[in-house]
């Protein structure tokens, strides 16, 4: 498709990670300060998600009025997924567990995912359908729940290396790596911080004051740095480095979530505001951007003023914008389920536009100062900042082996394939 910029280093997804460099290699692993990750979910079928619920019920309808092999080979199966698996329900959800090939059921209400960095989609919560639907993140999704996802490492590439969410996450990158998808509660209604255990009583005695999960958050989304291990977290002996981190991070984490912390929709400054200055045509084609007007153009459809940054903001190599439009207009096998589709532009795409506008505008206003605190924090690796050992020796690290699993949060039964409740 036109426009799309190819991600480097989509290529080297197999290649075995790099050693990191000192001092890097002496600070922490997100890893084993949030130890519980779970790996993405796999879709295995991509007719499965949309941008709008229409969609997916139209979809589904057609899947189920089919028959035979037509039906085999609409529904796309795989080694996991098949019409004829038997597979228990998805935590928190009301869908059938009978063999989809024998009662598919009524189509199930589409729940909210982020399928890729800032683009939030919907899914048919149905396990039937899902190649690998990682139940214990469902188990917990709600809020307060928050869900840092891990970026698959690129070499080189821009952007942060930890973003947030409050939808479930897939959990790859626009380049298709795998990165880990880490709660930042264990339990539902936000009990339990995933953090190893005395790790929040370390940084408040380290800073002076008492340090809670989403503060610990907000430093980590302003200050993790990526290397070829995994995310790494400067835990810098300055308050002030600390303080100045988690107020911006605070900023990234709202803007992100959409005011969802602050309660206040993001806006840009200045009373600056993205609009339509020309209609968006029914099937567009391509996305381009004329920085003299700072307009995003969807062929001849024009929406403006749209910040170089929001243009240019990228995560893993891949520009946010272009993967956005790519999701929602690159072409479909025809007569494939992935073909159905809205005919024409819906005007809430127009509507979801100018909001990721306005998120990436705000993000990357703010993007060289976050790359800044992060070299800062960097730079105090080798004078002061907590380090591995020091860890070691408070008892933070290692984590015990427990805090990596997922916490067992079952208070009712759950159904099992074919109608059966499972074992607890």
């Amino acid at each position: 498709m036109r426009g799309v910029t190819e991600a480097p280093g989509a290529n080297n997804a197999d290649l075995p990670p790099l050693a990191d460099a000192p001092p890097v290699a002496d600070l922490p692993l997100l890893d084993d300060l949030m130890p519980w990750s779970v790996a993405p979910l796999r879709f295995g079928r991509s007719w499965i998600v949309a941008p709008d619920a229409r969609t997916l019920r139209s979809r589904w309808d057609r899947l189920a009025a089919a028959e035979g092999a037509e039906r085999e080979a609409l529904f796309r199966p795989s080694r996991a997924r098949t019409p004829s698996s038997a597979v228990a329900a998805l935590p928190g959800q009301r869908t059938g567990t009978a063999r989809w090939a024998r009662e598919p059921g009524p189509c199930p209400e589409p729940v909210r995912v982020a399928r890729g960095p800032f683009d939030e989609q919907l899914l048919l919560p149905d396990h039937r359908l899902i190649d690998t639907a990682r139940p214990e993140l469902w188990r917990v999704v709600g809020e307060p729940q928050l869900f840092a996802v891990e970026q698959g490492y690129v070499p080189g590439a821009a952007g942060p290396a930890l973003l947030v969410t409050s939808a479930l996450p897939e959990g790859r990158s626009p380049a298709g790596r795998p990165g880990r998808i880490r709660p930042l509660f264990r339990r539902p209604g936000g009990l339990e911080p995933n953090l190893a255990p005395g790790l929040l009583g370390f940084l408040g005695e380290r800073y002076g004051h008492e340090v809670d999960a989403l503060e610990w958050l907000a430093w980590t989304v302003a200050a993790a740095l990526p290397s070829p291990a995994g995310c790494r977290v400067p835990l810098p002996a300055d308050p002030e480095v600390w303080a100045a981190g988690v107020a911006l991070g605070r900023d990234l984490v709202d803007v992100q979530v959409r005011g969802a912390l602050s309660g206040a929709k993001p806006r840009l400054p200045g009373g600056r505001r993205p609009y339509v200055r020309a209609a968006v045509p029914p099937r567009p084609g391509a996305l381009t951007y004329d920085p003299a007007d700072e307009a995003l153009c969807l062929d001849e459809g024009r929406i403006s003023p749209v910040p170089a940054e929001a243009w240019g903001f990228s995560v893993g190599g891949a520009r946010v914008l272009e993967q956005w439009f790519a999701h929602r207009t690159a072409p479909a096998e025809p007569g494939s389920l992935d073909a159905i589709g809205p005919a024409v532009w819906p005007q809430e795409w127009t509507s979801e536009l100018l909001d990721l506008v306005t998120v990436l505008a705000l993000l990357g206003a703010r993007e060289p100062e976050r790359e800044a605190l992060a070299s800062e924090a960097l730079a105090s690796a080798g004078a002061g900042s907590a380090g591995r050992e020091e860890l070691r020796a408070a008892g933070v690290l290692p984590p015990p082996a427990g805090s990596r699993r997922p916490a067992s949060v079952l208070d009712h039964q759950e159904e099992g394939p074919e109608g059966q409740f499972m074992l607890l």
